[in-house]
């Protein structure tokens, strides 16, 4: 097996950490939504119209 040189290093690197950050992206993006959705359901069930 060939050796890498440090500049494809750096690259293969870079490119699993882009791949990393826009998964984490993703799931705060999704957490978020759930979290204000739960808000407004708990919001309008917290409401005495009576």
């Amino acid at each position: 097996m060939r050796e890498l040189s440090a500049e494809a290093r750096l690259h293969l690197y870079a490119r699993s950490l882009s791949r990393r950050t826009a998964a984490s992206m993703h799931h705060v993006g999704l957490y978020s939504a759930f979290a204000v959705i739960a808000a407004i359901v708990f919001g309008t069930l917290s409401v005495h119209p009576f």
